[in-house]
């Protein structure tokens, strides 16, 4: 794997980000500055810090990295719980989102724990990742 394009966890938040950004045009006006605008950063910060800790070619630095963007990814639950309470979505919506989510959550946690066995395995002959390292497989 050469690129953080290649990750399942990246096309998923990827995906999820697209979904939410098609979402929140059809919010209110005076949310824009407000609901909108955290919605995007949040939403946004999940697959930047995939592709962050992808970077970085060390194992600790890129769990923690994922470990960040797994919170983005609850943050922007939040605030499609939010946009729900405030009827800027219906239920379908919701529950559409909340299928999203959880696909990203899921592949990021698997993501995650490859990288910690991966990390545990390298037993101090090394901290980093090489390119054959940065593959992995979700069904471990």
């Amino acid at each position: 794997m050469t690129t953080f394009e290649e990750l399942e966890a990246w096309k998923a938040a990827r995906e999820f980000r697209i979904f939410v950004s098609k979402l929140i045009v059809e919010f209110p006006a005076h949310e824009k500055f407000k609901l909108c605008d955290q919605f995007t950063r949040s939403v946004r910060s999940i697959g930047n810090n995939i592709a962050e800790g992808f970077g970085r070619y060390h194992f600790q630095e890129n769990i923690q990295f994922c470990r960040q963007g797994r919170g983005s990814l609850h943050e922007t639950l939040d605030h499609l719980i939010i946009a729900l309470d405030e009827k800027y979505i219906n239920n379908a919506k919701f529950e559409e989102a909340k299928l999203l989510f959880s696909k990203c959550l899921k592949i990021l946690n698997g993501y995650i724990n490859y990288l910690q066995k991966a990390k545990a395995q390298s037993s101090g002959t090394k901290n980093y990742l090489s390119d054959i390292d940065i593959e992995y497989n979700l069904r471990n």
